[in-house]
């Protein structure tokens, strides 16, 4: 029995056809000027169906009636689109994933660009890039897939192995591409630019779909690329390949965590009882969100009946042996890292292995510079080597940072390849550097500040204290970790220096209080271990201070008090002021006021004595908040007016003037408000909130609004009242200074206003 057309290929179908009008190959061909290769080749399924003007020869060559035309046309159409199930056809796409998760904003796009395809237009070109493993070929098979519909004349994939040591050479791809397209192997042209040209042709006369996969670099594809037509061109590489012109660019990133937890859960078919949910997101943590690694983490657990989320996360959770655990059959984490590692520079491999060393999540190119000891334009263009492989990631306009799993790949290349010795060597310059240039940025708030020698200006520029602000700020990590590793050392010299110049700088930053306990802590124990005993009770002051700002309010008292009685012991008279007025800082703040004032009192007698200044100022404005907190109210009022008046007439930096000014304001607004004297706490209030606002203090801002809103609330003005209570609670919620009962008088205002 004749088999059902529906059964059959177009080749099968061609070939019965021709049996039934008795004609052999060679008759054929010479009725329908179709050379007998094709025709062979179109019959054993060699080639793909052919385009409409062949089919037409071969129909009227076979005279075929019209509903034997009609089903030999159809047959050809459905092979060309893909829709009939046969021997496949050159460079098929790979097969697609049935747990695919994500991307949608990216898979939009690519759909986007694929449907307005248009003949008399630019063939679209869209350049799938990111680093290794997360899922770029994954991305454009299956954008591909849905685009199946757009594009009936085919879709062709080829994999340009752009990781191998030799990628594919650009003129086997573009013959590979001719042969899928159905031109014979004796009219491909030998020249790489002319089969360029060949490929450009076909491809404008039809609606095609190519996907090159893992390409190298842009002179690998810029050959095979369409030019006008009704066809698109989808790119994968970890390169950005951004020489490419006229081209759309889509960088993709880690998967987030709720879709890496999806991922996760399809591959092990969601068994809940293996797979709790925070076992789930801690797996995908570990995994750093990369789709390549949860992936293979899936399969090693959907592989393992007797293994649970919590086993495969134990074993993750040693960062020495995550890359060997991320690892399966033949795939693996690391050998996919590798393959980009094997094409840099020997400069680059350095770079790459030393910023190991980085102790923060982000960099910037100075570190990169001081760890390869070169200038600072020959590490920024590595480092952007290093992004363009996908090895680095940009972290906002000039910062970097390493995708999770590619610092673990870092560390142990490092490890490898670098003499302990050498490693130690990088880690100290780095370390040095920090120490340095934070101490040098620390100097400039000091209250004798001026501008720093031209020698310590080297790789970052801080010429001014917003330079100097703005680089402690954002290196903070990195710091911090260098005082962590010096203070271990036992680089003692290197610890007290910084302690002592940040604690100005320490200051102004309020809300960093849990960080400036471990500052001042490392500090004091390096001063103790120095021989200079002014050095150590500096240290210690500066202590008492920092456990002042996280409320631990008897340990500051009680070091203060040592600070003062070692102070007395040396005759050091301007310790001697500084401890005591420290003392009566905390006895304030735990309401322990006559005690508190007669700290402030011995403090500006001592102070004034040694000439110091701003301690003697500090004394007036602590005294004034205490005599306040004793409802001696005039006194407090007089005590904050001398000092405005001393300010001036005392050789105070301008900063230290400043932040004084702000200080007395604050105390003249709450000692006001408290004394329900409403409109002059917004006179006095009003010009505190501009001077804390300018400075950029966090906790003076929060009061001033408090005292505002305060006012505000006592004079019916519940619009503006709920403004500033509003604001100073934001700020001051994480306070630890601040008391509740303050905090709790606020909200309740707040909520006592309504909507």
């Amino acid at each position: 029995m004749e088999a059902r057309v529906s059964d059959r290929s177009f080749g099968q179908q061609l070939r019965a056809l021709r049996q039934s009008a008795g004609l052999t190959i060679e008759a054929l061909a010479e009725a329908s000027t179709v050379s007998g290769r094709a025709i062979s080749d179109m019959e054993r399924g060699r080639a793909r169906a052919p385009q409409e003007r062949t089919l037409v020869a071969l129909a009227d060559a076979l005279e075929l009636g019209d509903a034997a035309r009609a089903e030999l046309v159809e047959l050809a159409r459905a092979e060309r689109s893909g829709n009939r199930v046969g021997r496949p056809r050159l460079y098929e796409l790979p097969r697609g994933l049935g747990d695919f998760v994500g991307r949608v904003p990216e898979l939009e796009l690519l759909l986007r660009r694929g449907r307005e395809a248009a003949a008399d237009g630019p063939t679209p070109v869209v350049v799938v890039h990111g680093q290794a493993g997360v899922g770029k070929t994954a991305c454009a098979v299956r954008a591909a897939e849905q685009l199946r519909g757009e594009f009936p004349d085919g879709q062709f994939y080829v994999d340009l192995r752009g990781t191998d040591a030799e990628p594919m050479p650009t003129v086997e791809v573009l013959d590979r591409l001719l042969r899928a397209l159905g031109v014979k192997p004796g009219a491909i042209a030998e020249d790489e630019q002319e089969r360029a040209s060949q490929v450009r042709a076909l491809l404008a006369e039809r609606r095609c779909l190519l996907v090159l996969d893992n390409a190298a670099d842009e002179a690998q594809v810029r050959p095979l690329l369409p030019g006008p037509g009704a066809g698109m061109a989808i790119v994968t590489s970890r390169r950005t390949l951004a020489g490419l012109e006229t081209v759309s660019r889509i960088a993709l990133a880690p998967l987030s965590p709720p879709e890496s937890a999806e991922l996760l859960r399809k591959i092990v078919r969601d068994d809940s009882a293996r797979a709790p949910g925070g076992e789930v997101v801690e797996v995908a943590r570990l995994c750093g969100n990369l789709p390549l690694a949860l992936r293979i983490a899936g399969t090693r657990l959907a592989s393992r009946p007797g293994w649970t989320m919590k086993n495969l996360a134990e074993r993750l959770s040693d960062e020495d042996r995550r890359l060997a655990q991320l690892s399966v059959g033949d795939v693996g984490v690391e050998a996919a890292f590798a393959l980009s590692y094997a094409v840099l520079s020997s400069r680059a491999k350095t770079l790459f292995r030393r910023l190991a060393h980085v102790p923060s999540v982000d960099f910037a190119a100075p570190i990169a510079a001081v760890l390869t000891r070169t200038d600072l334009f020959t590490a920024e263009d590595e480092l952007d080597r290093l992004v363009e492989l996908g090895l680095l990631q940009h972290e906002g306009a000039d910062r970097y940072r390493f995708h999770d799993l590619i610092r673990l790949y870092a560390t142990q290349r490092l490890r490898e390849e670098e003499p302990a010795e050498v490693r130690a060597a990088a880690e100290q310059s780095m370390t040095d550097w920090l120490l340095e240039t934070a101490t040098m940025a620390g100097r400039w708030f000091e209250p004798e500040a001026g501008e720093p020698p031209a020698e310590g200006k080297g790789l970052v520029a801080i010429a001014s204290p917003e330079e100097a602000h703005a680089w402690l700020q954002v290196e903070r990590d990195s710091w911090l970790a260098a005082l962590r590793l010096a203070a271990a050392a036992g680089r003692h010299e290197q610890v007290a220096g910084l302690g002592e110049a940040i604690y100005w700088f320490a200051g102004t930053m309020d809300h960093w209080s849990s960080q400036w306990v471990e500052v001042f802590a490392l500090s004091r124990a390096a001063a103790a271990r120095l021989p200079d005993r002014l050095g150590e009770l500096r240290h210690l002051n500066h202590y008492a201070w920092a456990v002042l700002g996280v409320g631990r309010l008897e340990e500051s008292a009680a070091l203060a008090m040592e600070a003062y009685r070692l102070a007395e012991s040396l005759g050091a008279v301007k310790e001697q002021a500084e401890a005591i007025w420290s003392a009566g800082e905390v006895w304030r703040v735990a309401s322990n006021l006559d005690q508190a004032l007669w700290a402030y009192s011995r403090a500006r007698e001592l102070a004034d004595t040694a000439g110091a200044h701003i301690t003697f100022l500090q004394s007036f404005v602590g005294a004034g908040l205490t005599l306040a907190g004793l409802g001696r109210v005039d006194e407090a009022l007089r005590e904050f007016r001398a000092v405005l008046r001393e300010i001036d007439g005392r050789p105070v930096p301008p900063g230290m003037a400043q932040a004084t000014r702000a200080a007395v304001q604050l105390g003249l607004a709450r000692t006001l408000a408290d004394a329900q004297r409403w409109q002059e706490a917004i006179d006095a209030a009003t010009p505190a909130l501009a001077s804390s606002t300018e400075m950029g203090r966090r906790w003076y801002i929060g009061h001033v609004h408090l005292v505002l809103g305060r006012a505000h609330a006592a004079l019916g003005a519940a619009e503006q009242a709920r403004e500033h209570l509003t604001a100073g609670i934001e700020l001051l919620q994480d306070d630890v200074v601040t008391s509740p009962r303050t905090m709790d008088e606020a909200k309740a205002q707040l909520a006592a206003l309504g909507d």
